[in-house]
């Protein structure tokens, strides 16, 4: 079976004006860490659709009625009434927010036992599993919290606000399966790792510099994982703060 190709997502785009000088330059760090993975080739970069068609091959029919449906109900989007005494926070507290859960997920990546590395691939993939639940319900939770504020700033927040609840669905679950397919890509990199090991003799536990290169790798690429899922809510925030929100003290 063909092992699942993981790309960039087609909706983060290089900004205008960017210079690609290399091949790599404009793909996310999880992608670029991936790639260095691979086993050698020959350097040749196999044809790239274009963003438009690249984001044609994740929806189906039914996506595209849906994204169509869109279109015509966005300006019809109406701000959301604040209720008595609800303030808009400031830009730096939805900053101060985001950072909070990026560090939470920073450190839970780390929480675990240094050499996590030196046993079985079956618990280095549930660890995995695990982060990335909590990573979506982290999230999640965050990216709907952000949604609600932009929707009573202005009529265009609100309706970045909408659609962005309305292609998280629709793209969300092809980046969810894609996400999915990490631990495929480690577990190679971990066949590939281990031999080195065995050779030496050390085949019931790799050596400590084998151990720790795994684990900087795995922690590297949860990372990289995180910013990529941090990356919608980070563009809803930037939106937020180009507003022009009055800035308030945050509370302590």
């Amino acid at each position: 079976m063909q092992q699942p190709t993981f790309q960039s997502t087609p909706w983060r785009l290089v900004r205008p004006g960017t210079a690609l000088r290399s091949p790599f330059q404009h793909r996310s760090p999880l992608v670029r860490q991936l790639a260095a993975w691979q086993p050698d080739s020959d350097g040749a970069e196999p044809p790239r659709a274009d963003v438009a068609e690249r984001l044609g091959q994740w929806l189906n029919v039914a996506d595209a009625i849906a994204l169509s449906a869109l279109h015509q109900t966005l300006p019809r989007v109406k701000l959301r009434p604040r209720t008595r005494g609800e303030a808009l926070p400031p830009p730096a507290e939805l900053q101060a927010d985001l950072q909070r859960v990026r560090q939470a997920l920073e450190r839970a990546i780390v929480r675990h036992d240094s050499d996590l590395c030196e046993h079985e691939f079956a618990l280095v993939h549930q660890h995995v599993l695990d982060l990335q639940r909590h990573m979506d319900m982290r999230i999640d939770a965050l990216r709907d919290h952000v949604r609600h504020t932009l929707s009573a700033v202005s009529l265009p927040l609100a309706q970045l606000a909408a659609l962005d609840q309305a292609l998280q669905p629709l793209l969300g679950g092809r980046e969810q399966h894609l996400l999915s397919t990490l631990p495929v890509h480690l577990k190679n990199r971990y066949a590939r790792v281990r031999p080195a090991a065995d050779a030496a003799g050390a085949a019931d536990a790799p050596p400590p510099s084998v151990s720790h290169t795994l684990t900087a790798e795995l922690h590297a690429m949860l990372r990289a994982e995180l910013e990529l899922r941090l990356q919608p809510v980070q563009a809803l925030v930037d939106a937020y703060h180009q507003a022009g929100v009055p800035e308030r003290p945050i509370a302590s």
